[in-house]
């Protein structure tokens, strides 16, 4: 069995024998590519039963960034709710299993379109019928009562902004390699021009078609909960409107929804206004907010790069370098026009 970087095959093995009924060891692990933070693998028993296991980046990694246990919690906790997501079969939090903690889920079978290329894989007649449930599941997920599934204590409901702000500032000063003037200003920009926040929700804090498993023309399950939080559930529709590009758009070719065939920004925004009773007439507030996060959070990942922590993966990081000020210039556009 081949050596996989970041998997202990022997160590993990005996583990997950002893938590998954019926396992039929040897196991094959791969890395399945499209992660920029937590490393998710597939592996398969003799028998062809798949799951996925969840780790942190390997090396150095900033403190709490990387909650194993917060996100295994997450999910299982919602595994009872009309939002889709994978069974869970255990948390490992003991380090000298696999050098760091990781937990177990079922594979789901299905397309992650995290590109044109493999949008494309999905019949055109069944795309607008997946965007439209990308737009009921997101709704589903803002109304469920935290309290309900046991996530009422996640994290501090209101104030939601403020702390995510502080927190990616945090971030982008920790992980910062080059100075992009536009991310301060938009900082700047984003506390003075801060709306209240009204309610509060579950906030997925990364929901775009590429962080999903597509199957039959409806999303099979929601994935990537390591950035979830309680707060304001806008942040999450500002976010999935940057990433719901148009045909004809700037950019729409390579983009998974910009390739055609789902429904327009104008339908999500109605939906999820009907759905939850929620005022979207500040989103282009949200939208820059998630543009200046995102450029924080990729900050950190192109600084993870820099020092190798996210193993051998082919990767453009001057691409990605450039990817980042353009986050920082369109945050600021949209507070200034």
């Amino acid at each position: 069995m081949a050596a996989v970087e970041g998997i202990d095959s022997e160590n993990v093995t005996a583990w997950v024998g002893d938590r998954i009924e019926g396992l039929k060891p040897p196991l094959e692990f791969a890395l399945i590519a499209g992660g920029h933070s937590n490393l998710t693998y597939k592996f398969v028993d003799t028998a062809g039963a798949a799951y996925v296991l969840r780790r942190p980046p390997l090396g150095h990694i900033l403190e709490s960034a990387h909650d194993m246990a917060r996100e295994h919690r997450i999910v299982t906790a919602l595994a009872g709710t009309e939002v889709p997501v994978p069974a869970t079969f255990g948390l490992c939090e003991d380090k000298a299993v696999n050098g760091a903690p990781f937990y177990l889920m079922k594979f789901v079978e299905g397309t992650v379109p995290h590109d044109a290329e493999a949008t494309s894989t999905i019949p055109p007649a069944e795309r607008r019928t997946a965007g439209e449930h990308i737009v009921e599941v997101l709704a589903k997920l803002h109304n469920t009562d935290p309290e309900d599934v046991g996530l009422g204590d996640l994290a501090r409901r209101e104030a939601y902004l403020e702390r995510q702000l502080k927190r990616w500032t945090k971030q982008w000063e920790a992980t910062k390699t080059h100075e992009i003037p536009e991310m301060e200003e938009s900082e700047r920009l984003l506390h003075e021009h801060m709306p209240e926040q009204i309610g509060y929700s579950i906030v997925h804090g990364d929901y775009r078609i590429g962080n999903m498993i597509i199957a039959d023309a409806r999303m099979a399950a929601l994935l990537d909960w390591e950035l979830c939080t309680l707060g304001d559930p806008l942040a999450d529709v500002g976010y999935l409107l940057n990433n719901w590009t148009e045909p004809g758009e700037s950019g729409a070719e390579a983009s998974p929804i910009g390739i055609g065939g789902f429904p327009d920004r104008s339908y999500v925004c109605e939906v999820y206004e009907q759905r939850t009773g929620r005022d979207l007439s500040r989103i282009n507030y949200y939208r820059a907010f998630s543009h200046w996060r995102l450029g924080a959070i990729m900050q950190g990942v192109y600084k993870r790069y820099l020092v190798g922590a996210m193993g051998h993966q082919d990767f453009d990081l001057d691409k990605y370098k450039r990817s980042i000020h353009q986050r920082a210039e369109t945050a600021l556009r949209l507070l200034t026009t």
